[in-house]
């Protein structure tokens, strides 16, 4: 018999299908300490629990910084704080981490995470920064340098997969792309007045698209009649322009609309799976220029040097050719100029074992330096 303080049993929303598909309804992985069973067999699988993310290259990257009790580190971004705890057991005891990010909705989680995992405030300090503000927050903390620096330079899962964030094309959302959705403008306000020569140069520079004018003719030419304002319907326009294959989305869609969920407009119904390398192209170079990344990634490593104790090391895990570049070039010439004492004449790159566990680390790769 209810009672007049008693709560009405809500029952959870019906899906389509032996197991939800949409980010939202995953409720199991959402709750991993309820449902330990569920998230293994996810795990078991290659993939990642939604709303979490897997560190990647954790054993090559402690290897690399040889961390050791007492010393001082920095985990410039924080993400679900995969590498941040294994980084804290090795520091532990007398030493100290500074885990930064820029995302104002995962960090104070991973924070929260952090502390129910025993690490307090005077072992581990979490501050919202990109890492281009490196020097600032040191000094801030009253740190004249550190041990060792670790900078993951891809995006989380929990970003990835939350249609809301709008960083994935696989389920309809906001085409917004921002790690700090504070911050504008959004993907498809950049993407509204950007010029057709711009957009271009960032498709080649971002993400080594090949077709990079013919995509910005295009998108520019169309955006005037619908602009773009949904990650489906720019990926539908893409797949247009080069005559690919339209999505497996349209049963998808129609299940969306009928949920009350926004629908992308002019989508079919009915279709057939595409390689949607291409699309994956566009949004990475949308995300490059909406977060400035490439002009993040160049101070940091310009004051990184700085930031490094005699003899500290650094470990940087790059996901794309840009990236790595960037970060090879920059330990050329510091090797070069006296200001590191060694580098990573090679990049590591993940093992057959997490390869076939974790299919996104397939395209990371590590570089590592010693300062004088």
């Amino acid at each position: 018999m209810s009672t007049p303080d008693s709560v009405p049993h809500k029952r959870r929303p019906r899906y389509t299908g032996k197991n939800p598909r949409r980010f939202e309804d995953k409720y199991k992985e959402h709750n991993p300490e309820r449902y330990a069973a569920d998230v293994a067999k996810v795990l078991a699988s290659g993939k990642t629990p939604a709303g979490t993310h897997r560190p990647i290259m954790v054993a090559e990257i402690l290897e690399v910084l040889t961390l050791q009790p007492g010393q001082i580190a920095v985990d410039c971004t924080l993400g679900y704080g995969g590498h941040a705890k294994e980084m804290l057991a090795k520091l532990s005891p007398g030493g100290r981490l500074v885990g930064l990010d820029v995302d104002p909705l995962e960090l104070p989680r991973t924070t929260e995470r952090l502390r129910a995992a025993g690490w307090s405030e005077d072992v581990f300090t979490s501050v919202r920064s990109n890492f281009a503000g490196l020097p600032k927050v040191l000094a801030g903390l009253g740190l004249a340098g550190v041990d060792a620096i670790l900078a993951d330079l891809g995006v989380s899962s929990m970003q990835i997969d939350d249609p809301a964030r709008g960083f994935t094309f696989k389920a309809d959302g906001p085409l917004d792309l921002r790690l700090n959705p504070s911050r504008p403008p959004s993907a498809a306000d950049w993407l509204a007045r950007v010029s057709e020569a711009d957009l271009a140069a960032a498709l080649t520079e971002n993400a080594d698209e090949p077709k990079a004018d013919l995509l910005a003719r295009e998108l520019t030419a169309r955006r005037a009649a619908t602009p773009f304002t949904r990650t489906r319907q720019l990926a539908e326009a893409i797949r247009d322009i080069l005559h690919l294959p339209k999505s497996d989305c349209g049963s998808e869609l129609a299940r969306d609309s009928a949920r009350g969920q926004p629908r992308a407009s002019s989508l079919p119904q009915k279709t057939v799976s595409t390689d949607d390398t291409p699309v994956r192209r566009v949004f990475q170079a949308l995300r490059i220029a909406v977060n400035d990344e490439f002009g993040v990634l160049d101070l940091f490593l310009r004051n990184l040097p700085y930031a490094l104790k005699p003899g500290g090391r650094v470990a940087i895990l790059t996901f794309h050719s840009g990236e790595d570049r960037r970060v090879k070039a920059a330990f050329k010439a510091g090797l070069r100029d006296g200001i590191y004492s060694a580098v990573s004449e090679e990049v590591v790159r993940a093992g057959a074992e997490e390869l076939r566990a974790n299919p996104r680390s397939s395209s990371a790769k590590l570089r590592w330096a010693v300062r004088v």
